[in-house]
């Protein structure tokens, strides 16, 4: 079992890894070794809050199916253990940012010398532009 957050355990059963040609360089290995990791992971297997599954959804975006299933690939590593190891990571990092209810914004009011300090500086900036016009020399 995994633990996600005090509420949420997942059981490593119900996440199926399987190990792919990994792209980009490493010469004639690349052609000879799946080492990349593809993990997938059905999110209907555990019970979320509505508020943490629409989060998990928005986080995970084309990660996620639309059966719910997400899919993550893994070729960071040459091996398969590590990139074994990294999926499962990606997979907890997800799960755990999606469980964190984030605080609500308390609206605020800007304080009187914030006021002050905006209107001075647009004053001078006027200032600078009408004095662009004037002067200068008469031919």
């Amino acid at each position: 079992m995994l633990r996600i957050s005090r509420d949420l355990l997942i059981n490593e059963d119900d996440i199926e890894i399987g190990f792919v040609r990994a792209s980009g360089p490493g010469g004639q290995n690349v052609n000879k070794l799946a080492t990349a990791a593809q993990l997938r992971f059905d999110t209907r297997r555990i019970t979320l809050a509505d508020d943490a599954a629409a989060r998990l959804a928005r986080l995970a975006g084309q990660r996620m199916t639309k059966d719910g299933v997400i899919v993550i690939h893994a070729q960071r590593f040459r091996t398969q253990e590590r990139n074994r190891a990294d999926a499962i990571d990606r997979l907890l990092e997800l799960l755990r940012e999606a469980m964190v209810r984030p605080t609500p914004r308390r609206a605020t009011r800007p304080t009187l010398g914030s006021k002050q300090r905006r209107l001075e500086g647009k004053k001078h900036r006027g200032d600078i532009k009408a004095r662009r016009g004037r002067g200068g020399f008469d031919d």
